[in-house]
């Protein structure tokens, strides 16, 4: 319903409403994985709508979704490898990128050798998170973080998105949450979306 959202650069904008309000639709059509009906995903002008998906990210635009989707016959590093493999990132830019998610999420490079299919929640959360972070040099857009985590687990990912943010100073992250009391240290903007419309928010007004 005519979704207008403009992103700062090198700031975080959670975009918060309950399950069926739009959020996961909204990153899907900003990646190119559902078609527009109508307008324009700009970024620096460049209008996307006409950018094969698989192109976007090659831009520097990262995506972590929700369910995860890593490939549970891949090690944690063959994960994490696949998007700049498929962009075809020479040798050294593929080792350049994977020793700076190393050493962004150290918790990551403990388990490179672990197969996909045996992580707990948390831990495949972290390892999406660490291939969005792999292409994702400008934007990282991020579904629904903590559902299904334990609040611990939940803790222990915001405390890695707080990092992240301190140490990747010039990245934009786009959050979307239903639950986002979590997001309040690094947060500078708050979206509520309701039936497919985006308004204003704070989290105060949220979380009360």
């Amino acid at each position: 319903r005519d979704v207008s959202i403009e992103l700062a650069a090198a700031h975080t904008t959670v975009l918060i409403g309950r399950n069926g309000a739009g959020k996961t639709t909204t990153l899907r059509a900003i990646m190119g994985l559902l078609p527009l009906d109508a307008g324009r995903i700009l970024i620096d002008g460049m209008d996307l709508a006409g950018v094969p998906n698989y192109r976007r990210a090659a831009l520097g635009i990262g995506y972590a979704p929700e369910d995860r989707r890593l490939i549970p016959d891949f090690t944690v590093e063959e994960n994490l490898l696949l998007p700049a493999l498929a962009l075809k990132f020479s040798p050294d830019l593929r080792r350049e990128r994977l020793e700076g998610v190393y050493e962004l999420l150290p918790e990551i490079a403990n388990l490179r050798r672990r197969g996909g299919g045996f992580l707990s929640g948390g831990q495949g959360k972290m390892v999406a998170l660490a291939r969005a972070l792999m292409v994702g040099t400008r934007v990282v857009l991020l579904d629904e973080p903590f559902q299904g985590l334990a609040p611990a687990l939940a803790l222990n990912y915001a405390e890695t998105l707080a990092r992240v943010r301190d140490q990747r100073k010039d990245l934009t992250l786009l959050v979307t949450e239903s639950s986002p009391r979590l997001l309040d240290k690094i947060v500078d903007r708050s979206l509520l979306i309701e039936r497919g419309h985006v308004t204003e928010t704070t989290l105060s007004e949220v979380t009360e």
